[in-house]
């Protein structure tokens, strides 16, 4: 379990999100764009709607891994966090810039991503304790890979910004923007994926859509979303016990007081 070797990843995440130049088109400085509706999942209930008086301030897209613990075999498995690194997709929003995609391909992006690019972090060796032999952890010291831009081809190279992981008290955390957002949260509701949601290469099936709070000494950010997912659910606990990986990733919308 990765939790105890977190205490230094906060000051980590800050060192690596450094900006990256020489992106093949330079998708990060240019006007805010306006506030989008937030994605539906067009089921019988939805993630409550964005509150007055807070404004859109990213979007990101998260590429990473699930974990999870098999207690015992046949078991549920029990979610024990997430490890993403994160690129900023606010400029291809439709309309927001000359380079936006239409809104079918903006919200296929997280499927195109996991389906079309390695995930990016540093994984163990070894398979021991793992429910899945083809699923291996990430690594308990250094999980995350060097600070680069995500290069999908057509949709050119997404810039860095940063990384989500949890902390050791089990919080999910977020620190971007070399320190700008420094989110940490917990969940406020979830509701299942869209049926139609791409079930990752691992064949597991979408993760929930989340509205997730930020506590009181958070930064940048006082509410998250995270929608359009895919991949991230467990292959199950039917066959073994230990530890699972599933990757996957998702949309994070960022929210937060609106400016003056």
């Amino acid at each position: 379990m990765i939790g105890q070797s977190l205490l230094m990843l906060a000051s980590a995440a800050l060192a690596l999100g450094s900006p990256v130049a020489a992106a093949k088109r330079d998708i990060s400085c240019r006007a805010p764009m306006a506030d989008p509706p937030l994605p539906l999942t067009g089921g019988a209930t939805e993630l409550p709607p964005v509150p007055e008086g807070l404004e859109l301030k990213l979007i990101a897209l998260g590429l990473g891994i699930q974990n999870y613990t098999c207690a015992s075999v046949g078991a549920d498995a029990v979610a024990t966090g997430a490890l993403a690194m994160f690129y900023d997709i606010s400029l291809l929003y439709p309309e927001s810039g000359p380079d936006s995609l239409t809104i079918e391909k903006f919200n296929q992006l997280p499927a195109f991503a996991i389906n079309h690019h390695a995930i990016p972090l540093r994984f163990n060796d070894s398979t021991e304790g793992r429910v899945e032999v083809s699923s291996p952890g990430a690594s308990l010291v250094r999980p995350f890979t060097r600070a680069a831009p995500l290069d999908l081809g057509e949709y050119g190279k997404l810039p860095f910004i940063g990384h989500h992981f949890f902390n050791t008290d089990g919080a999910p955390t977020f620190i971007l923007k070399r320190g700008r957002f420094n989110v940490v949260a917990a969940k406020k509701a979830a509701v299942p994926a869209p049926g139609s949601a791409d079930p990752g290469p691992m064949g597991t099936g979408a993760v929930a859509w989340l509205a997730l709070d930020a506590n009181a000494n958070s930064r940048g950010s006082t509410l998250v979303y995270r929608v359009e997912t895919t991949g991230g659910n467990s292959h199950g606990c039917s066959k073994a016990a230990g530890q699972d990986s599933t990757s996957y990733a998702a949309q994070y919308w960022f929210y937060g007081p609106k400016s003056n």
